[in-house]
């Protein structure tokens, strides 16, 4: 989506956004390059022909990139420009530099290695050079005719080998005279350079004759992937194994509706397959365990995606190497740069190792998977995304209970964690009241927006100009709840915080207020109404993402109905693969997803970013800035008002809040400068220099907080 222009005078979030640009210097901006991904050397066979150098090339499938004209490019585009060349002479240079120095550091053992085998290759010489002079190879034929008592044949025989022999003796007397002289008149009279350079020479010929075929001496400093070659044969055999059709009958045959060639990534090949008339798309896809066993792979190399010009037609691409064992690497937001939410989230990486991002803005999203699968981290990267987004109020609610939340509380305006009673109160008090504010707001938002002017709201609907000006109190609002079958399960509790939970799943995202929710029981837990407001709540996600299920059934409660029609079957995914899963909804494909990783610590660090850009946006709100559950029963303008003495001009944000915590202990107990400022300031009061004993701190001025308060009640 395209960022509108703004006037720089007309909304007073626009300098909250330039103190946000401003506050960036004060982030620490974190190593992006740990993202690198290693990639695992493939395993050779050897029952198969086997590329040596995979050709990298476009296909009738992908084909490659042409203007429009429909025209290659003369010359390639990594040598089309001067900035191109560069690039493309740093990375040869690179990869030059590299291979040199690995060579060097081993140079005294690939020496060691050579001398050996040139010991060997010299006496293998000798051996070869006396069997030459002796003409071995004729005593087979000798020993032929005396078995056969043939004299004449024998003689004839015995006169050619003497003779040979003789001129052989003399070629072999030459070779050791010139040895025996050339040898010293060259080492007495050649420059040091020329004995060096020959000296290279015969030691590494000798030891290229006396190495076995199968023992190298230089060790490759890059190894190149070697995979199985797959060829129309090959694939024809597989089809036709799996059933799809018959080759002896007519009307019954596989067809290609392209030629076979390796994809535009170089990661696998591909060809568009013609079925038979009646085999349908979903024939191949539910015979695709068999389609890979005829191929020799593994199932999680063969993928079959749809071909909109026909039912009966598919495109087959077949992986080199699993696709899905390699990692997507840390994640990009580890930056800690201001994120918008009304943008993609990066969420991972294809099959093919595209990048996949996932819109949050109007949707609601179902994350499901068995325990310890990446669920939790899946979820948690979405939740740090919006986290970097000054202007969204967050709310988190973990019905696990688990550690991987808890650093949220430094920027989420409601959080509650598990189910134990804590010093904060009951958790599940805290979930209840948090779903009844977000309801009631969803419903004035409704209210207030319909009034909204044209020119101010053209469609009806919460736009980014309106979420991000402080007046119309509508931010963008993203609740997260973990392990939410929790919250299900709490007897007479659940029954309202059920309803809460379909209403706000089906109402909130239009309203700009997104759910992102994880289970690992999307089977549903209760009975009765709440079972029924379960599976409701279930099924009213756009957007899905499964990891790995234990069975298909399971699958499709995550992905939806007819998912395992479709061909996707989270129970397929390999034990071994953590943090990967089918995406379905998020876009016209249905990819394989390998999420990107933000463990512990760099979730931490990304948060403590994140609450730097709200406090420096004065957005910090709820939770994160000091707040209790209650309130709403406290004015934070009238109070900060109250604390400021007659005749005074304003305070600094410390004397505030010194005086709140001593005043109002019962509310601002824990209140901070930092805390006070944020909430202060989201009600569009400015933070000023205000002098103290001939010192300048920032505070806020009387007229100010006046202002605010007539603001609102003309509101």
């Amino acid at each position: 989506m395209s960022t509108p222009n703004h006037d720089p005078n007309e909304f007073d979030w626009e300098a909250s956004r330039r103190r946000v640009e401003a506050a960036l210097g004060e982030v620490v901006d974190l190593d992006a390059e740990r993202t690198t991904r290693r990639a695992a050397d493939a395993g050779t066979h050897f029952e198969h022909v086997l590329d040596e150098t995979p050709q990298r090339g476009g296909t009738p499938v992908e084909p490659p990139p042409v203007d429009a004209s429909g025209r290659r490019p003369i010359v390639p585009a990594n040598w089309s420009t001067w900035p191109n060349i560069r690039h493309s002479l740093a990375q040869v240079a690179a990869l030059t530099a590299y291979r040199a120095g690995f060579h060097a550091v081993r140079s005294p053992w690939y020496l060691t290695l050579a001398s050996f085998w040139a010991c060997i290759g010299l006496f293998r010489l000798i051996g070869r050079q006396i069997s030459w002079w002796w003409v071995t190879e004729q005593y087979r034929l000798r020993q032929a005719a005396a078995d056969d008592n043939d004299y004449k044949a024998w003689d004839r025989l015995h006169r050619e080998v003497k003779a040979t022999r003789a001129w052989r003796f003399v070629v072999i007397v030459a070779e050791l005279l010139v040895l025996g002289i050339g040898g010293p008149v060259l080492y007495a009279m050649a420059p040091w350079w020329t004995l060096a350079l020959v000296a290279v020479a015969v030691i590494a010929g000798l030891a290229h004759l006396g190495r076995p075929t199968d023992r190298r001496i230089i060790t490759p400093a890059t190894v190149s992937g070697r995979f199985r070659r797959v060829n129309p044969d090959i694939i024809l055999r597989a089809y036709y194994a799996a059933g799809l059709g018959h080759p002896d009958k007519n009307h019954q045959q596989i067809s290609f509706g392209s030629t076979m060639a390796r994809d535009t990534s170089g990661t696998g090949s591909q060809v568009s397959i013609d079925l038979p008339y009646g085999k349908t798309f979903d024939d191949a896809v539910k015979a695709r365990g068999a389609i890979a066993s005829g191929l020799d792979v593994a199932v999680s190399q063969v993928f079959i995606s749809r071909d909109a010009s026909s039912h009966r037609r598919h495109t087959l691409w077949v992986a080199d190497r699993d696709p899905l064992a390699q990692g997507a690497g840390r994640t990009p937001l580890l930056r800690c740069k201001p994120t918008d939410i009304w943008q993609p989230a990066p969420f991972g990486l294809d099959e093919r190792g595209n990048k996949v991002a996932v819109d949050l803005m109007w949707n609601s999203i179902l994350i499901g998977a068995q325990p310890r699968q990446g669920k939790t981290f899946a979820a948690r990267s979405l939740a740090l995304y919006a986290a970097l987004d000054p202007y969204v109020k967050l709310t988190v609610l973990d019905g696990g209970g688990k550690p991987d939340w808890r650093k949220f509380s430094l920027v989420a305006d409601r959080c509650a964690f598990g189910l134990a009673m804590t010093r904060d109160g009951d958790p599940a008090e805290i979930v209840l009241e948090a779903l009844r504010e977000i309801k009631a707001d969803v419903q004035d938002r409704y209210e207030r927006l319909s009034k909204l002017p044209v020119d101010v709201c053209p469609e009806g609907k919460l736009t980014r100009e309106i979420a991000r000006d402080p007046k119309y109190k509508m931010p963008v609002r993203a609740v997260f709840l973990d392990e939410f079958q929790e919250y299900f399960d709490l007897g007479e509790l659940s029954k309202e915080i059920a309803s809460l939970l379909v209403y706000l799943v089906k109402v909130a995202p239009a309203a700009g207020v997104m759910f992102v929710d994880a289970t690992q029981r999307p089977s549903g837990v209760g009975g009765g109404q709440v079972a029924t407001q379960f599976i409701s709540f279930r099924d009213n996600h756009q957007v899905r993402f499964s990891l790995r299920t234990g069975s298909w059934n399971v699958s499709d409660l995550v992905l939806g109905a007819g998912a395992n029609s479709e061909g996707y079957d989270s129970s397929t995914l390999l034990p071994s693969y953590k943090g990967v899963g089918i995406l379905r909804g998020a876009s016209d494909a249905t990819p394989t997803v390998r999420t990107y990783l933000a463990d512990h610590p760099d979730a931490e660090a990304i948060l403590i970013a994140a609450r730097k850009l709200r406090e420096a946006a004065g957005t910090l709100s709820g939770m994160a800035a000091g707040e209790d559950v209650a309130r709403e029963i406290r004015d934070v303008l009238a109070d900060v008002r109250s604390v400021i003495e007659r005749g005074e001009t304003g305070a600094q944000w410390e004397e505030i809040a010194a005086r709140l915590a001593d005043r109002l202990p019962e509310a601002y107990a824990d209140v901070t400068a930092e805390s006070i400022s944020a909430q202060v300031r989201s009600f569009g009061v400015r933070s000023v220099d205000v002098k103290r004993s001939g010192k300048a701190l920032k505070g806020a001025k009387t007229d100010d907080i006046d202002a605010a308060i007539a603001r609102r009640k003309a509101a």
